[in-house]
């Protein structure tokens, strides 16, 4: 320890000297200047790069203010001359205004001034009832309705509204986000005659900005002062509509003032960002660009590179010569003292970053090394246990501290005796701790000894030989030890006596799942764990299969009263409510049970006998129990049998003995037109003859079949439909089962691409049952399927309990209502109310409705006078395969024509 203390002074003394610091300081003293000067010069630059920047922008947004309002205010003339020319052909009233401005002399006036002016685009006009009667840009006007539009809502019905109103919303004509700017047209005394405007798609501005050249990150969008984004580039389709006039004070002060410049983060992608912006002088609009900081900053940054480069460099060959000078003064002076420094680190380091601790000791017995994990491990005195001491006395100093409880010389002597060879001992310490120790003899007479403290690997491998025959959540007896325990029941069963294995299937369980979450459903099974314990005999055996299976093995039974007892108990402690994470829930059981010898001696005979009888008692109306009987197999085997034949009808498709699909049409209520058809599966067994979906659709969902159907029924009905009227919409069922598979959206897009049938007139019916397993997953599907422009309809609309959150989550093209309503509408206490409730929650969120099962004429006129929109059943037509589903479009347009053609003779004779 002297030696290294003399020579770290000597160290220190000779850097010291006069030369040595001299030349560092100085150094140091250039570095340093160099570094100030490189900050000073970056700092400067970041500034004007900023400048220019910000410059830039406000010279881009003065540009685009004053060239859209040149174009805004040349609009704003052939609005004005509209109005002076409605005025001054002595228009004074509503219909005087409909009448004389909807003829095909006014549309061409109209394209007339367009042609003048044409990157204004078409002016329509609009009368006090909000109907389209002239336009310049189509003749004749497609009929179009815009009185439930807030700017027509406003001009009508607010006197001190103002004369131009400027609005974002999506156009009814063109079907895509418009910029609509319209001016009021009044009568002589005031009254309000209709509206005049021009409507533009943002795209019209955005092509303009697109040749602004800003540089990468930059944006240039056109605000209402009201703060409604209007137009953006790079377009963004979410964006649109939406008010930033709602942030920070900073960002809402913008929308008042005439021109800003500034910077502040952006509440889209919340990146800092230089803003410029500056309004129309005769529109409430602004014009914004705005950069990102970073990309401002681009050519600041080559610079600074360079410059850091320069200044690095500069830095690096003083420091360069500064260290070569150095090291050459030290160099042999450091040599020595560093390789034994090396050496030293290297011990130092190997012994005390051991996990084990380490005593070295010497052939006199005496301690050489001792690393600080030992010392830590047993809460020695390193004053004591310190090179030179006695084996003798580093057990003793333990057995003073606490962590030795034997006998010091016996225990020394016994390892003394044994430590010419290799041998190893775990001991048990006065805190529980295991610890094994390894001692290892060396050549000169002494050893090594390491100690591990394996306290909590033996907890593991005790946890893990429990968990091995223990269920982890209920800590009853798992499956594997529930069939070691039969199997030696069965064994040793003897004569006159019987056991019986009850299999207990908890009903209704996975509601509580779904209803209540996992955490709930657990504490559910963990109570009933322990009630299952209390109820059964002491030398009856309980186990948990696995989720909500349970089973109990009941020894020595000499009478069935003895089996009887245990399910009477067995219910009883079952039916009782149990408190779970404050929810008090009950429960019941289907049990199945099977008697060794009676029903099979035989381990997996017995289980499959006892599985059976529980399935028998789920079959009878749950919450019961049954005894094993022969007819159960039978009954097995027909089910084995039905879906064997399931997939060879499957294999065979379209063919003989195979699956069919059927079309039931849709009827619009509104006018008798067919609007659809939903494509329904059956299947012609060639022996059993028709099989009803309730008997097969439940064994494809339990066993996955379920998605080959799917797809099948998707890509034929597809392909049937492709050869229907265009106007004709084609719906398919889709199983939960099929969108847990992940690949729904892909099967979709291949069964349309390969028939040819537009997206938009495929419709997919779902049920709650797709959202309530996992909601989040199943509405990501349902977005994409609607981005491909697949319609989506809720189907049973009503049945379940969470219908109107979905309908919250998800726009739902169509909501279909359960025949269950649609039975009892026509009864004095009826559902008629909750079918004008779903029609008119379903028309203000601008979805269609479908009532199903209709088979009377008074359901349907009772439909028609609540709004529903269509209807479907077995009045209007069953379901009827492909070919006859043709003639009946045929045969029902031909009925429908014939029926305009009555009417309008009578009209005429009218």
């Amino acid at each position: 320890m002297m030696t290294r203390f003399g020579s770290r002074l000597f160290d220190q003394a000779f850097v010291r000297s006069g030369p040595i610091r001299w030349l560092v300081v100085g150094g140091t003293l250039l570095i340093a200047a160099i570094a100030v000067g490189s900050v000073l010069m970056a700092q400067n630059f970041r500034e004007r790069a900023l400048r220019n920047s910000s410059r830039e922008l406000e010279n881009t947004v003065l540009m685009l203010a004053h060239h859209f309002d040149q174009q805004l205010q040349d609009f704003a003339v052939i609005q004005r001359d509209f109005v002076d020319h409605a005025r001054s052909i002595g228009i004074a009233s509503v219909a005087d205004f409909r009448t004389r401005l909807s003829g095909q002399g006014v549309h061409q006036m109209l394209r007339s001034k367009i042609e003048a002016l044409p990157y204004i685009g078409g002016v329509n006009i609009i009368d006090a009832e909000g109907n389209l009667i002239n336009s310049s840009t189509a003749w004749p006007v497609p009929k179009v309705n815009m009185a439930d539009r807030a700017y027509f809502r406003t001009f009508k019905y607010d006197p001190n509204s103002p004369d131009v109103l400027i609005e974002p919303l999506h156009s009814r004509i063109s079907g895509a986000w418009t910029v609509l700017i319209v001016r009021k047209i009044v009568g002589p005394n005031g009254e309000f005659l209709g509206v005049v405007g021009r409507g533009i798609e943002p795209a019209n501005f955005e092509k303009f900005f697109a040749t602004v050249a800003l540089g990468e990150g930059a944006t240039i969008s056109m605000l209402h002062r009201d703060g409604t984004l209007l137009a953006r580039y790079p377009h963004s389709s979410e964006l649109m509509g939406r008010n930033f006039k709602t942030g920070p004070f900073e960002q809402q002060r913008v929308f008042g003032l005439d021109h800003f410049a500034g910077r502040f983060t952006s509440p889209i992608d919340g990146e800092d960002r230089l803003i410029a912006s500056r309004a129309l002088p005769h529109f409430p609009i602004l014009m914004m660009a705005t950069t990102t900081r970073a990309a401002a900053l681009t050519d600041w940054r080559e610079q600074i590179g360079m410059l850091i480069s320069v200044a690095g460099a500069s830095a690096l060959a003083i420091a360069g010569v500064l260290i070569a000078i150095v090291r050459k003064l030290l160099e042999q002076h450091r040599a020595s003292r560093e390789r034994l420094t090396l050496e030293k680190q290297r011990l130092d380091r190997a012994v005390n970053n051991m996990t084990q601790g380490l005593l070295l000791f010497d052939a006199e017995r005496r301690m050489v090394v001792c690393n600080q994990r030992y010392i830590e491990m047993y809460g020695l005195s390193a004053e004591i246990v310190k090179p030179g001491c006695s084996f003798h006395d580093i057990i003793a100093h333990r057995k003073a501290t606490g962590s030795f409880t034997g006998d010091v010389d016996g225990y020394v002597a016994r390892v003394l005796k044994g430590i010419h060879t290799r041998n190893s001992m775990v001991v048990d310490t006065s805190d529980g701790r295991s610890i094994h120790i390894l001692n290892e003899p060396l050549a000169d007479g002494g050893w090594v000894a390491t100690h591990e403290d394996i306290t909590e690997r033996r907890r593991i491998e005790e946890r893990i030989t429990h968990l091995a025959h223990y269920d982890a959540l209920t800590d009853l007896p798992n499956r594997t030890m529930f069939h070691e325990h039969l199997r030696e029941e069965l064994a040793a069963v003897g004569n006159g006596e019987e056991i019986a294995v009850h299999y207990i299937d908890i009903d209704e369980f996975k509601g509580v799942n779904d209803a209540l979450g996992h955490l709930v459903g657990d504490e559910l099974l963990k109570s009933i764990a322990a009630s299952l314990r209390c109820c059964a005999g002491p030398a009856d055996f309980v186990a948990r299969l696995g989720g909500d299976e349970f089973a109990i093995v009941q020894s020595a039974v000499t009478s069935r009263d003895q089996v009887d007892e245990l399910v009477a108990r067995v219910f009883a402690a079952i039916r009782a409510p149990f408190d779970c994470l404050g929810h008090h829930l009950t429960t019941d059981a289907s049990i199945g049970i099977a008697l060794a010898p009676e029903h099979g001696t035989v381990l997996d005979q017995i289980l499959k006998n006892a599985d059976m009888a529980m399935y028998a008692a789920k079959s009878a109306g749950r919450r019961t129990y049954r005894f094993f009987e022969p007819e159960m197999d039978a009954k097995v085997r027909e089910r084995r049998q039905l879906e064997s034949d399931l997939r060879h009808a499957i294999a065979l498709g379209g063919l003989e003995g195979g699956l069919e699909v059927y079309y039931q049409p849709c009827l619009s209520l509104k006018d008798d037109r067919i609007t659809g058809c939903e494509a329904l599966v059956r299947w012609r067994h060639p022996e059993r003859g028709m099989v009803s979906p309730a008997e097969f659709i439940p064994i494809a969902e339990d066993t996955g079949l379920i998605n080959e159907i799917g797809e099948w029924v998707l890509a034929t009905a597809c392909r049937d439909a492709a050869n229907w009227p265009d106007d004709i919409r084609l719906a398919v069922n889709v199983s939960p089962v099929q969108f847990k598979s992940g690949t729904l959206a892909l099967k979709i897009m291949a069964a349309l691409a390969a028939s040819n049938l537009p997206a938009s007139r495929l419709e997919l019916e779902i049920t709650e049952a797709v959202l309530i397993r996992d909601d989040d997953a199943a509405l990501t599907i349902l977005h994409q399927l609607r981005a491909i422009g697949v319609r989506i309809a809720l189907d049973d609309f009503g049945t379940g309990y969470s219908s109107l959150s979905y309908l919250h989550r998800f726009p739902f093209d169509k909501i279909k209502i359960d025949r269950c309503f649609v039975d009892d509408i026509a009864g004095p206490d009826g559902s008629a109310s909750i079918v004008q409730a779903v029609v008119n929650l379903a028309t203000a969120r601008r979805m269609t409705t479908t009532a199903e099962g209709v088979e009377t004429e008074e359901q349907q006129r009772l439909l028609r006078a609540l709004g529903c929109s269509e209807m479907q059943g077995y009045l209007f037509s069953a379901a009827k395969p492909a070919d006859k589903v043709l003639e009946l479009f045929a045969l029902h347009r031909s009925r429908l024509a014939q029926r305009s053609g009555k009417e309008s003779r009578r009209r005429e004779a009218g």
